[in-house]
């Protein structure tokens, strides 16, 4: 256990940032599963408005610095080529 006061400090700062990274990330991820479930249930419709809100919670996790924008562009083509091949 840290005895230093302003590396306390620190691990409290740090546990927030890895509680706040942990739920972007998983708010993200869940909602790329709802993209996927839909592709697979082939609903088009239902598939681009899961794309839209899952592009946009992408572009918020490289804004917050949780991934980097590589990452999100490359999770955004594998879905978006998902529900480009639902007929």
């Amino acid at each position: 256990m840290a005895q230093i006061k302003s590396q306390i400090k620190r691990n409290l700062t740090n546990e927030k940032a890895r509680q706040r990274n942990a739920a972007i990330k998983s708010e993200y991820r869940t909602q790329i599963k709802k993209v996927r479930v839909s592709a697979a249930k082939s609903d088009k419709a239902t598939a681009t408005i899961e794309l839209n809100k899952a592009y946009a919670l992408l572009d918020k996790a490289v804004s917050k610095g949780v991934i980097k924008a590589n990452t999100a562009a490359r999770k955004k083509a594998e879905i978006q080529k998902l529900v480009n091949s639902i007929a």
